[in-house]
């Protein structure tokens, strides 16, 4: 190895033990353990996917989980016939939804379907034997006004301390925003759909 190589060799060293020690003081500084609220949210490809990933690793852990689909219903996907495994292991899996408000055209029955869903949902939030609770598609429900944000973050308040709950959906309330612990908002860049490819199982089913 020339002086040269040896010098940048070195220099790396250097950078990268003061990212260490960067990051090694942040992780000593974060003392709280308690449940967090996840909020994945935005038009981007992704957010049930990161749900699901979550509830996966819950899983892994033993957690006792729960998950309740506010919308999707009409079509089988991929992650209920993989997760449905679990059932009576450690998952409660409820799908509550008819499909997508463009398919049901019915209003009032998607009304009733989404706040049959939040009950479900609320009997979870309020049930200390749940580690891990995953709520997906609720955030087209509180846009469309099927169900009320305060109902949700009154839920969220009051939960057992040391609960996940992870919560999908394009249109995040503000409200909903404010009070969770992390968001992340999904961009699109770039999609197949937009190119006449349809939804592919294992991809988007």
């Amino acid at each position: 190895m020339s002086a040269g190589e040896i010098d940048a060799e070195e220099r790396h060293r250097e950078r990268m033990q003061r990212k260490k020690d960067l990051v090694d003081r942040k992780i000593a500084r974060a003392t709280i353990e308690r449940g967090v609220v996840v909020v994945n949210t935005g038009n981007g490809k992704g957010k049930s996917s990161s749900g699901f990933g979550m509830l996966a690793r819950s899983l892994g852990h033993g957690f006792r989980c729960g998950v309740v689909q506010f919308i999707k219903g009409s079509f089988s996907t991929g992650e209920e016939a993989f997760f449905r495994r679990f059932e009576g292991d450690g998952l409660d899996y409820h799908v509550m939804g008819e499909g997508f408000t463009w398919e049901t055209q019915d209003k009032s029955r998607d009304i009733e379907k989404a706040q049959a869903a939040w009950r479900v949902a609320a009997a979870m939030l309020a049930d200390p034997a749940y580690d891990f609770v995953l709520l997906d598609e609720l955030n087209i429900a509180l846009v469309k006004d099927y169900i009320q944000l305060q109902q949700v973050t009154d839920a969220l308040a009051a939960r057992p301390p040391n609960q996940h709950v992870v919560i999908t959906g394009r249109g995040a309330p503000d409200g909903l925003v404010e009070v969770a612990d992390t968001v992340t908002e999904m961009r699109v860049v770039k999609h197949a759909f937009k190119a006449g490819i349809k939804a592919q199982k294992g991809i988007e089913l």
